[in-house]
């Protein structure tokens, strides 16, 4: 599994602002825009450039808390 797949990220649309936002709140606050399919390319973009910065740097990245639903048990 490469870095990025534990951190889940997703798109939902502001009524407020009128556009969309991608968010993966455990790397970035988000992004905005228009087009859904271009704002989730950018953020898997920007992710990834985060997780590289994380790695050249030696930092550890932070844990993936973030999931999409809860286990039901």
């Amino acid at each position: 599994m490469k870095p990025i797949d534990a951190y889940h990220r997703w798109l939902e649309w502001s009524d407020e602002d009128q556009v969309y936002i991608g968010k993966c709140l455990d790397l970035i606050t988000g992004i905005h825009g228009d087009d859904p399919v271009q704002v989730y390319k950018e953020l898997v973009e920007i992710v990834q450039d985060v997780i590289d910065h994380f790695q050249q740097t030696g930092r550890e990245l932070p844990p993936a808390r973030t999931r999409p639903m809860m286990e039901v048990m």
